[in-house]
């Protein structure tokens, strides 16, 4: 038996827009397993929760994952309980691969690739939030040698006050922003747009037609995945224009998952380890898209040790297209992280050899750099 000795909390600033949230999981015999459970502006909620799993789960065993780490759809907590054990899940995994010597993706059944084709998504990554400032930042991760680029480009627009002249002049900056990434990385470069759910249904039909000249790789996120029907009807546009439609970022389990797939809602499903409900669901939620000829591309804007877990089921996945990556947000990427974070240059990541994760958080890091409110958070409340 492996029990567990402690379920902590550890939040961590990195940005003044910017935290990222961790879970850690000791055990009696001095391991540490660590996972990621990132909610902006959600973090005194998750440490509470958190607090809660430590008095559950003290004296459990850490390899009984079925048990603990069971994602209910309906749970009352919401993203914040899915949250929380997702990265619960992660780490109970870290601990695994450490308890016999091999990494995560090879207690997943193996892997089918040696390393992750990435994509950048520069958003967090640009200082000025003008057309220039995006084609520069896209710039530098061409550079880098990334083969596709994503921006969300719309804020501060919001289709409920779209009526507003301000509004109006929003929607156009945002095609500006989108025409200068485009311009700035030329046709062999594939580009896509983050829509953060900011559109109405007849909204977001507008905006396919407005985008099509940019040839985008593809359009995510247009509007609220409560409406399935619109969602559909917004993919086959979309599709008749050359673009994907992608989405379902913040659902949770195969249960949430599987109508998105049975409603034909999406082309690429984007499901985030840290909300999903761990290595095992991502697994889950892959194999029902394959059967229905969809893609997956995780969902992977956050901080190191999502990024490390993310790797390694992705290295498993048949129906994997790229994973997204933060870039250009924070040198603290790497700076907060102990171990081996598997490196974001060249378009790719390494899959790593490392028992268990083979990363973690620095020592002391938390105390350092704890968490704090954000006053000007990055999305509007009203879109999550």
């Amino acid at each position: 038996m492996v029990r567990i000795a402690e379920v902590r909390f550890a939040g961590i600033n990195v940005t003044p827009k910017t935290n990222w949230s961790f879970v850690e999981v000791r055990t009696e015999d001095g391991r540490t397993g660590t996972g990621e459970c990132t909610l902006a502006n959600h973090e005194a909620a998750l440490e509470v929760e958190i607090a809660r799993l430590d008095a559950a789960l003290r004296g459990a065993d850490a390899r009984d994952r079925n048990a603990v780490t069971r994602v209910l759809v309906h749970a009352p907590a919401g993203l914040v309980r899915h949250a929380a054990l997702s990265a619960l899940e992660q780490a109970l995994w870290d601990l695994a691969g450490q308890e016999v010597g091999v990494p995560i993706w090879r207690l997943l059944g193996g892997r089918l690739r040696g390393r992750v084709v990435l994509y950048a998504n520069i958003n967090r990554g640009v200082a000025e939030r003008v057309p220039a400032g995006f084609a520069a930042a896209a710039r530098r991760a061409v550079d880098d040698g990334f083969t596709a680029v994503k921006l969300a480009p719309f804020d501060p627009f919001v289709w409920e006050d779209a009526a507003e002249p301000a509004q109006r002049a929003a929607y156009a900056q945002g095609l500006e922003r989108i025409a200068a990434v485009r311009d700035a990385v030329g046709p062999g470069i594939d580009v896509m747009v983050d829509c953060h759910w900011r559109f109405s249904a007849g909204g977001a039909a507008a905006l396919v037609r407005d985008v099509a000249r940019f040839d985008l790789h593809w359009l995510e996120c247009p509007l609220a995945e409560a409406n399935l029907a619109e969602i559909r009807r917004i993919r086959s546009m979309a599709n008749d224009r050359g673009m994907r439609l992608a989405g379902a970022e913040t659902l949770a389990g195969l249960a949430g998952f599987a109508p998105v797939i049975a409603a034909g809602a999406y082309d690429v499903l984007m499901p985030d380890i840290k909300y999903c409900g761990g290595h095992e669901e991502m697994l889950r939620i892959a194999a029902l898209a394959q059967v229905h000829g969809i893609e997956i591309a995780p969902h992977n804007p956050t901080g190191p040790i999502c990024h490390a877990h993310t790797v390694q089921v992705c290295a498993t996945l048949p129906n994997l297209g790229r994973l997204e990556v933060q870039f250009g947000e924070t040198p603290l990427f790497f700076g907060i992280a102990a171990g081996t974070v598997p490196a974001i240059s060249g378009g790719a990541a390494p899959v790593p050899e490392l028992p268990g994760l083979g990363a973690g958080l620095a020592e002391g890091v938390a105390a350092e750099r704890p968490w704090r409110p954000m006053g000007s958070p990055w999305l509007d409340p009203r879109l999550g």
